[in-house]
Order: C-alpha cells, then sequence, then structure tokens
C-alpha cells in the first residue's frame, strides 16, 4: 500500500484503509488506549493504538502505521487513524532529548538550540520558518521569469573584491590567493552586456564583519537581479514594490498553515514610499532627537525612521534614496541632479535594511575613471571593465537578504533563526 502524507489523510474516506510514515512527536499513555501524534513533513497527525502497539517506542523514532482512517472533530485536521500495526524504520537511542520540542516553545537558549540544530529543526514551528523560506526563493525565480528575467550562477572563488577587500575571506587557491564572493555584482552586470539583457541569481554571499549582532552572518544568502535598458533607479525600486505584492500573496496562498503556525497575516497590498536619506536624518533628528553617522543611517536610526513611516504611512517598508557617493560602490551611478549624491537606494522593512541597490555606470570611461577615484587600479578590474568598452546598456540592479527578509516576515529575534546553518564568528559548525 502506497504511503500517505499526513495532509493527505483527511481527504481519504472514513473506513479506508492507510499507510503513514514519520516520526514519533508525542505518546500519551491512557491505559488500554495509547495515541501518538506522527510528524512527517506535511503535519502531525493523531494515532490511535493498543497499549501493546506502544511497547518499546519512544519520541522521535521513525515508524510505518497502517490502519483505518476516522474522522474525528477534536483531532488536529479532524482526522485520525485506528492503528491495526506499527513497524520502526528508526531507532531512537536516547529517552531525553537535549530540549523539548513538542511543546509550545523550546525552553533553550538559541545558542543550545543551534548546537542541536537537526533537534531543533524537528519542531514543526521551527521547520515552518524554512518552508516559508523555500517559497520566499520560489516566488523571487517566478516574478522575474514573468518579466523576461534569466536565472544564471555565477562563480564564488573571484579574484578581485565586488565591494572592497577589508571585509574577504582569502582562499587558499593553488598557488596564489583568491576570495569568497561578496556579491555576484560584477558577473550580473557582465551578463547584462553579453546580452542577457535581465538576470538574476539566488546564491551564497560571504561576509568577513567583524559583527557578531542579531542581525549579522558571515554566509547568507542573496537574491541578487540585474536590468539592462533601464531609465533610472525609480525602475528598480518599481520592480521591487511589485515583486514584495506578488511575494506575499504567493506566501498567503502556499504557505498558510506556516503563517498561521507564527501568527503572521500579511497585507493585501504594499506601497513603500521613497524618501531621501537626508530627510529621513532630518526627521529622526527632529521627531527623536538622535543624530545619524554622516551618510547613513546606523541600526538605531533605522528603527526610529521606521517607526515614524508606519505612523505617518502605514507602511512597514520605506526606501531610502539619494545616498552619497562615498558611502556607494565605485560601480554606482552619480545622481545627475544633486551633486554629491548617487541613484542609489536601501529597502528597509520593520527597521531592517533588507535591500541595497541602484543603477550603475554603464559609461567604460566614465566607469574607469571612477574606480581611479576610489583609490583603486583599474588594470585589477579589466575583466570586468572589457565588456564596457562595447556597448552597454543603461542598467542597474538589487540584492535582497533572504535571511534577513524571511526574520522581518516573521519577526524573529534573531537572524540565526532564519537560517538553517549559521555561519557567523564563532560557529562553524555543524
Amino acid at each position: 500500500m502506497e504511503r500517505l502524507y499526513v495532509r493527505d489523510v483527511k481527504a481519504v474516506e472514513d473506513g479506508t484503509q492507510v499507510v503513514v510514515k514519520g516520526w514519533i512527536h508525542k505518546i500519551h499513555s491512557l491505559g488500554k488506549v495509547n495515541f501518538i501524534r506522527l510528524r512527517d513533513k506535511t503535519g502531525v497527525l493523531q494515532l490511535v493504538l493498543d497499549k501493546e502497539l506502544c511497547q518499546g517506542l519512544r519520541l522521535e523514532m521513525c515508524i510505518e502505521a497502517s490502519g483505518t482512517k476516522v474522522s474525528n472533530p477534536k483531532a488536529t485536521d479532524g482526522a485520525e487513524v485506528q492503528v491495526e500495526a506499527v513497524k520502526v524504520l528508526g531507532k531512537a537511542y536516547y529517552d531525553i532529548l537535549p530540549f523539548e520540542i513538542n511543546g509550545r516553545k523550546i525552553d533553550a537558549a538559541l545558542e543550545t538550540q543551534l548546537d542541536h540544530r537537526t533537534i531543533s529543526l524537528r519542531r514543526p514551528k521551527t521547520l515552518a520558518v524554512f518552508r516559508i523560506q523555500e517559497e520566499i526563493g520560489e516566488a523571487f525565480r517566478q516574478y522575474l521569469r514573468g518579466k523576461n528575467f534569466t536565472e544564471i550562477h555565477t562563480p564564488k572563488i573571484i579574484a578581485e573584491g565586488t565591494e572592497g577587500g577589508s571585509e574577504m575571506f582569502t582562499v587558499h587557491y593553488f598557488d596564489h590567493r583568491a576570495f569568497l564572493a561578496q556579491s555576484p555584482q560584477f558577473y550580473k552586470q557582465m551578463m547584462v552586456g553579453v546580452g542577457f539583457e535581465r538576470v538574476f541569481e539566488v546564491g551564497h554571499a560571504y561576509r568577513a564583519e567583524l559583527h557578531n549582532t542579531w542581525r549579522h552572518l558571515n554566509e547568507y544568502v542573496s537574491l541578487d537581479l540585474e536590468m539592462g535598458f533601464i531609465e533610472d533607479e525609480n525602475d528598480l525600486m518599481d520592480l521591487e514594490e511589485g515583486f514584495i505584492n506578488y511575494l506575499f500573496a504567493h506566501l498567503k496562498k502556499n504557505c498558510a498553515a506556516e503563517l498561521k503556525l507564527h501568527e503572521k497575516e500579511l497585507p493585501d497590498e504594499v506601497k513603500i514610499p521613497r524618501i531621501p536619506l537626508a530627510e529621513a536624518q532630518r526627521i529622526i533628528l527632529e521627531e527623536y532627537g538622535k543624530s545619524s553617522p554622516k551618510g547613513n543611517l546606523d541600526a538605531e536610526g533605522e528603527k526610529l525612521f521606521s517607526k515614524y513611516v508606519k505612523e505617518k504611512y502605514n507602511s512597514d517598508f520605506v526606501f531610502l534614496t539619494k545616498y552619497p557617493i562615498p558611502k556607494r560602490p565605485m560601480y554606482t551611478m552619480p545622481d545627475d541632479k544633486e551633486e554629491g549624491m548617487t541613484k542609489s537606494f536601501d529597502l528597509i522593512y520593520k527597521g531592517l535594511e533588507i535591500t541595497t541597490g541602484g543603477q550603475r555606470i554603464h559609461d567604460y570611461e566614465m566607469l574607469v575613471e571612477n574606480i581611479k577615484k576610489f583609490g583603486i587600479k583599474a588594470e585589477d578590474f579589466a575583466f570586468y571593465t572589457e565588456n564596457f568598452k562595447y556597448g552597454m546598456p543603461p542598467h542597474g540592479g538589487l540584492a535582497i537578504g533572504l535571511e534577513r527578509l524571511t526574520m522581518k516576515i516573521l519577526d524573529l529575534e534573531n537572524i540565526r533563526e532564519a537560517c538553517l546553518l549559521p555561519r557567523d564568528m564563532k560557529r562553524i559548525t555543524p
């Protein structure tokens, strides 16, 4: 008999013989009759079985149970299985887990949970984070393919840094030094120029930042895109606003159970205000008496300004625009209307930057000159700039931090909760 997933049992007619497989999530012993909560990747199902069939069973054992499906309004999803036979598929060798995973919450510090990540991930609410994250990536792909983007895969071992060399991991690459990529930036632009025009990538990025905070990881997943033949950076903000609306509709359709598990509701429509950085800094100073670092907002400033935007615009999102030239990478297009500014932006979501983007310099001579202004040898980037000699269209792009976006959608307290196997300054296992 073919196995049924938990989510499919309810649809089966009462009296039908079924086979289910999964992990023992809970055991309730009530004399002659026992109840087991069976967990698989789709949910949790109640099994009813005689005491004899429960002999030797432990939490987290993998089992196969066969029996009769019956309706029960008191059971989860209104269905249960009256079990007639049980087979152990995977033994459990310990009676006590490092911490309880079948209660309303885990009574263990986050670091302890991460030390035993394969145990904490067994908890349905924890696993739901990554089902939602999977669908974020899927929505990103669907949305951009619908806009005529091509998915690419770029190298993660590179010769030169894209965002500067101070925060890069070095790699011993045969007889010389290489680096782990901070982003696919150069390659995205190069592929726009070769004729793909619009490209995207879902891939890992590496930052050797000396931060060990609730919002920093040293390895993360970046949702990157680059788009040719744009008018200016507003085309990119339009595109991302469209993606956010597409994403929320996608999650409500495909992750209703997971969102319910986290008690989250997503808005039907998102409209994102666009506010210059200088104006945001002025507002923070006037409204909250807090000064900001030159050419940027710090973590507290992002939170305060998000509070202001929520109250004034009823939006969890805000685009911060017009960043100064020294605060942006060498390839960023200077603003032709405001001297010293760039055609770039950040997207802040619930007080946290989740996106950096903007228009890029597409003229070869202008790009080479700008590289030199940053005190960098242009010849070191000839592999990148060569493409610009032969007709590069006006273009721009952005990058979204997948873990940050996930964290803010679910209002998690620490970015490590939104990372399957986190890598930070202190953690390189499991």
